[in-house]
């Protein structure tokens, strides 16, 4: 009589164990499905949030532009001063290095582009194109260095992304020149064609 007393109690404690799983099991469900949620509605709040870029009028880089220039590079030798429809650009050397600061119709610096060569790539993306892309010619290589307090897009051979830091290299194949992103960690991914 004991024993089945006692087989009872651990029968009834194990379905309410298995009953208390299961709550816990649905609640956690539930939880993801309404941190899912949230995140999908939080997502275009973001997008709202990017900076539209404005067209610049004129064809001149503004008095205002240049001054936060030289107060975000110093009295550095500048070689160019453009006007783009979007972006005022500013070519410039600073420590020996060849590079254009892009600056928004609110005279905010964007991003700036520096030259790089093959080498400055980071080691997985060299190995990747010296094994995958053996049929590709290397060109040009460029880091683009974001500022984080601008959240208006970059435009870099003729598209506008989502700005990070990031290198692009050029790629020749049967006179049609292709560009690829490089992330700092190494990922090469297809970004734009050179027409």
């Amino acid at each position: 009589m004991t024993k089945q007393i006692f087989l009872a109690l651990a029968g009834i404690l194990l379905i309410h164990t298995a009953t208390a799983q299961t709550t816990v099991t649905q609640s956690k469900k539930d939880i993801r499905k309404e941190e899912k949620a949230l995140k999908k509605e939080e997502k275009p709040e973001k997008k709202e949030q990017k900076k539209e870029m404005k067209k610049l009028e004129g064809t001149e880089v503004s008095k205002e532009t240049q001054d936060q220039f030289y107060e975000d590079f110093g009295q550095v030798a500048v070689s160019k001063w453009q006007r783009d429809p979007y972006l005022d650009l500013v070519y410039f050397t600073k420590d020996n290095a060849n590079a254009i600061a892009y600056y928004d119709a609110d005279h905010n610096l964007v991003g700036t582009v520096y030259d790089k060569t093959f080498a400055d790539l980071p080691e997985k993306a060299q190995k990747y194109i010296d094994t995958k892309m053996t049929d590709f010619t290397k060109g040009k290589v460029i880091y683009y260095k974001d500022n984080e307090l601008n959240d208006t897009d970059m435009i870099l051979y003729r598209t506008q992304f989502d700005d990070a830091d990031n290198y692009f290299i050029e790629m020749e194949k049967g006179g049609k020149t292709n560009v690829y992103e490089v992330t700092p960690l190494g990922n090469v991914t297809f970004f734009s064609v050179i027409e």
